[in-house]
């Protein structure tokens, strides 16, 4: 099995006229965390979707495990969270638990969801509600936990921590960390630089369309000499100002 779980090579993308990613060159070895990090607008989604075969590269190539991302089998053993996560609005929450399950072909196990459900901080009164009753922090708990309770290798999330409260953050870093010790395979964007410090082996800077830097927040630190990490986020991706 190759050490290299997800590996972008010279990927371009445009919409229209707007060219959206420019070059990228990324590696996420098996068994690491990788956060990417970026401003409004960088492209991180875009990356992710095409990595998902959610939209079309112009140019480039994208592999999972040394397969083509575009390649169905590739995405076997990958769970996905989405940015602004909304389950179905008529499914009860246990529903949905049940159908993503069926998607993922994992064991539908009810002390498994209760206690994922204890982890997320999620109230068990959520299994029994129609999503259109849950509050946005509670949907995103809920995608959450069908994410998590997969049991895939390799997990892709856009922006998993939005919606959460101080509480829950606390709480899902510390499971994560978990499946870090059991060598899953995290590849998430967000825009909480403190998120990756503690969770991230390493972090890509994208900006502009192009990854920026690569390494872990430490050596982004050193690179920019800074000790403080968004100070050196900051440098990053101001350093090409003119």
């Amino acid at each position: 099995m190759t050490d290299q779980v997800i590996t972008f090579s010279g990927v371009h993308k445009r919409y229209g006229r707007q060219q959206v990613l420019c070059g990228i060159d990324l590696i996420v070895p098996r068994g690491q965390f990788l956060g990417l990090v970026g401003v409004n607008g960088a492209g991180k989604t875009t990356m992710i979707k095409c990595l998902l075969d959610f939209t079309s590269l112009d140019s480039g190539s994208i592999r999972i495990r040394g397969q083509d991302s575009s390649i169905t089998e590739a995405r076997n053993d990958l769970a996905y969270l989405p940015e602004k996560f909304t389950p179905p609005y008529y499914l009860t929450g246990r529903d949905f638990l049940e159908y993503m399950s069926r998607l993922h072909q994992a064991v539908f196990q009810q002390e498994q969801i209760e206690s994922m459900l204890g982890i997320l901080d999620l109230d068990l009164a959520a299994l029994t509600k129609p999503v259109r009753q849950l509050s946005k922090g509670m949907s995103q708990k809920l995608g959450l936990a069908a994410c998590l309770l997969s049991d895939k290798e390799l997990l892709i999330m856009d922006e998993p921590m939005s919606g959460l409260d101080p509480r829950s953050r606390a709480y899902l870093k510390q499971y994560l960390l978990g499946l870090k010790a059991r060598n899953k395979t995290l590849f998430f964007s967000t825009h909480l630089l403190n998120d990756v410090e503690v969770l991230c082996d390493q972090v890509a800077v994208l900006h502009q369309g192009q990854i920026r830097f690569t390494g872990s927040p430490a050596e982004c630190c050193k690179q920019f000499e800074t000790d403080d990490f968004e100070q050196a986020y900051l440098k990053c991706i101001n350093s090409g100002k003119e």
